[in-house]
């Protein structure tokens, strides 16, 4: 009986860790033009990819001062999306009333860049 209990462990074990997905790192540049945005300032991204989800803000920064504001983000995730928007001055949301932004990843190692300019729903997603 005490055997029996030691192999049924034992496989509740293995099927509880054969489910967890392998992560796999991802680095991604956001690049979001605000030319046509007057004060454009405090520029950054909130997504649910953030912790708390949605409540913290990502700075992007301008390094170059040509507008376009950038950040590049790395970590290890199973996650196959994320969701995100663009925010002006800590709390202006772009694409008011209209859906989320979103990237699909592939569970392999990945090297995004996402472009757009703000509050314009297409964007130029390359990866590498």
């Amino acid at each position: 009986m005490k055997q029996l209990k030691i192999i049924v462990a034992t496989l509740v074990l293995f099927s509880i860790a054969s489910c967890v997905q392998e992560t796999h790192e991802k680095s991604i540049t956001f690049k979001v033009d605000m030319n046509a945005i007057d004060n454009a300032q405090n520029v950054g991204m909130k997504g649910n990819f953030t912790n708390p989800s949605w409540q913290k803000m990502i700075p992007l920064t301008d390094e170059n001062n040509d507008g376009i504001y950038e950040v590049t983000i790395r970590r290890k995730t199973a996650s196959n999306a994320i969701q995100f928007k663009f925010v002006n001055q800590n709390e202006h949301y772009e694409l008011r009333d209209q859906p989320n932004r979103s990237l699909k990843l592939e569970y392999k190692p990945q090297t995004i860049t996402y472009e757009t300019i703000f509050d314009v729903k297409e964007a130029t997603i390359t990866t590498k």
